[in-house]
């Protein structure tokens, strides 16, 4: 697939068949992410990769519990209504979770892994897979529990759980505002 057309396909996934994702095709797809750019050629990154939905559901409750436990009003009520959900699994059942980590110190690791995170997703579009970057696990994937659950040291940031699988239907596309370019001559 042209970089220019997995640009534009890819989308936010949040329906998925149950079937796993080959661990080859996981290889190639976190293979594409290291090529990203970093911060003065670091490479912090490190990957963690969950398919056991026993795992995911368990990380699941955990995060939206840290969630709704914050102050009334953090979050918009339809976001509260989801985590109250007892069906709602923050992951979609998606058959793989990829967390994108590094260590904690590097001053540019959050873009590092963000420029991984979108090399990764473009990959898995090439390759016939849904993706999505699931905010609401990071708040409690970088508790010293959540660390521990993906057998990271405590030093480490997770920064981008992203979640892969094969689309059980097509997202549709979302409109884009018209970019605010402001020419500096």
């Amino acid at each position: 697939m042209d970089v220019m057309d997995a640009i534009h396909k890819r989308r936010s996934v949040r329906d998925f068949a149950s079937n796993a994702v080959d661990r080859t095709v996981l290889h190639q797809i976190i293979d594409a992410a290291i090529q990203a750019p970093s911060a003065i050629n670091e490479q912090p990154w490190r990957f963690t990769v969950v398919q056991e939905q026993p795992t995911l559901d368990r990380i699941s409750s955990r995060a939206k519990a840290l969630l709704l436990s914050a102050p009334s009003g953090s979050l918009p009520a339809r976001l509260q209504d989801m985590l109250r959900n007892p069906d709602f699994q923050i992951f979609y059942h998606a058959p793989a979770l990829v967390v994108i980590s590094a260590r904690a110190d590097g001053p540019w690791m959050i873009e590092d892994c963000a420029l991984a995170a979108e090399n990764l997703m473009l990959a898995a579009c090439a390759a016939g897979l849904g993706t999505c970057w699931i905010g609401f696990a990071q708040a409690w994937l970088q508790t010293p529990d959540g660390k521990k659950a993906l057998n990271l040291r405590l030093e480490c940031l997770p920064v981008a759980p992203i979640i892969v699988g094969r689309p059980r239907t097509a997202a549709p596309a979302v409109p884009r505002k018209e970019p605010q370019i402001d020419w500096i001559a």
